[in-house]
């Protein structure tokens, strides 16, 4: 029996912790955290057997009796309390690395990047789960990596995992080694935590160079050039079997077709997503499937049902013609970039939030060539305000909340003849909400009540 101590009442500490108590374990788990919002979760938790600690930062001095340190993924991983802990030999690991010793039996596919992660989690595992398979997504969508394993080891039936894993996942999980790998795109991000892009590409880089079969974009700039250091790599491109130098891909789409492996499988334009980003997560998805062996078939039904993510260029509906998206997963300025550019334009832009650091000059450029006008919310609108006249870009207001963005938007999307509204904030969300998704859930209600959208 260890003695194990969870940080962290979120829902993967909240699995993890079940996880541990699962196993025999003595749990204990802290969080920061006080309210009658967490009273409830503490009291289910204790009635489980698992002591809960409210208002309590962990420091090894007061859980001496610690043998076990697991970390849910918003916690650094160079914390002075898990250094400590680690110099007095406590094991400290990520709630993903726990999953994995639990689920490791079973073929996983790991996605990882700076953006779309989320929706190329999302395909692959509807492809497995079109081809008969069970092969839920976890990580940062759907289960929590340990909710999974506590539903479904040993005992449950289970084919494949398909785990969305953040840098954060990552370097807390050294062992974690997927039979197919996935990475997206590359771009700085989450710099604050990593401190250089160096780092923040090494983390990534460690989860593909364990995986048995390593897939990578190829047309992400960042990814091509270092593409000496992937030998054993399978590549993907959407522009076709010649435009990656020095690169055969794997995967590519020529004449409207993905083609993996020179085979034909399934047309581009079944994906009813927009954008040239959603084609590399198709390309990313497909060759994930074929290298786990799924016929063309199910993969073509299965990408032609394909619903996409919700937050991530999410159509919400129409008013007087103006089509109101919600990319409030786009959290960083490539993401927001991306977004920008792959709706109808001109559009009403609604941005900020907790900025972050990073490059913004691409998205600066497609602001110029594709906004009509730009409500700035939240904590980022006077840095936001400061850079958009620093291009001289000067068809912008700050309006400070999303309650008062949205009306303000559709008034002007009709008098700028705009085609969209679209909120893709290239920004974090907490200072306002507690994440992306509630963010992108009021953007979504107020929406409907304030607006009145026809289905999209």
């Amino acid at each position: 029996m260890t003695h194990a101590h969870v940080i962290g009442l979120g829902k993967s500490g909240i699995a993890a912790a079940r996880l541990l108590a699962k196993r025999g374990d003595t749990v204990a788990l802290s969080d920061r955290g006080t309210g009658d919002r967490l009273e409830p979760l503490r009291r289910d938790l204790e009635a489980e057997g698992i002591a809960v600690h409210l208002g309590t930062s962990f420091a090894i001095e007061a859980f001496p009796e610690t043998q076990q340190l697991i970390v849910s993924p918003g916690v650094p991983w160079d914390l002075p309390a898990l250094e400590a802990a680690r110099t007095q030999g406590v094991e400290t690991l990520g709630e993903m690395e726990l999953a994995w010793r639990a689920l490791g039996d079973r073929p996983w596919v790991g996605v990882t990047g700076t953006n779309g992660k989320t929706t190329t989690t999302a395909l692959t595992a509807a492809i497995f789960q079109r081809a008969g398979l069970k092969a839920p997504a976890c990580g940062n969508i759907g289960y929590a990596a340990c909710e999974l394993a506590y539903e479904h080891a040993p005992d449950n039936r289970l084919d494949w995992a398909i785990a969305e894993l953040s840098s954060y996942q990552i370097e807390a999980s050294t062992t974690i080694s997927p039979r197919i790998g996935l990475w997206t795109t590359f771009s700085p991000d989450h710099l604050s935590r990593h401190y250089t892009l160096e780092n923040y590409y090494d983390i990534k880089a460690s989860l593909l160079g364990r995986s048995q079969h390593p897939v990578l974009n190829g047309d992400d700039a960042e990814l091509h050039a270092r593409r000496d250091r992937w030998p054993q790599a399978l590549w993907t491109s959407v522009g076709g079997k010649d435009a990656l130098a020095g690169i055969s891909p794997y995967a590519y789409i020529e004449s409207g077709w993905v083609v993996v492996a020179g085979d034909r499988i399934v047309e581009a334009a079944a994906l009813k997503m927009p954008g040239r980003h959603n084609l590399q997560n198709l390309l990313l998805s497909v060759a994930a499937a074929r290298l786990a062996g799924i016929e063309a078939e199910a993969i073509a039904a299965a990408v032609a049902k394909f619903p996409g993510v919700a937050h991530r260029l999410e159509r919400l509906g129409y008013w007087r013609g103006v089509c109101f998206i919600n990319d409030s997963k786009a959290t960083n300025y490539d993401a927001a970039e991306v977004g920008l550019t792959s709706v109808e334009a001109p559009a009403v832009l609604i941005a900020g939030g907790s900025i972050k650091e990073g490059d913004d000059r691409a998205w600066m450029t497609a602001i110029v060539e594709r906004a009509a006008y730009v409500l700035l919310v939240g904590a980022a609108s006077d840095a936001f305000a400061k850079r958009l006249d620093d291009i001289g870009y000067a068809r912008y207001e700050k309006v400070e909340t999303l309650e008062k963005a949205v009306p303000r938007a559709a008034e002007r999307a009709i008098e700028l003849e705009a085609k969209t509204v679209l909120l893709s904030p290239a920004c974090a969300s907490f200072d306002q909400f507690s994440s992306f998704e509630e963010r992108g859930d009021r953007f979504r209600d107020l929406c409907r009540s304030i607006v009145g959208l026809t289905q999209p």
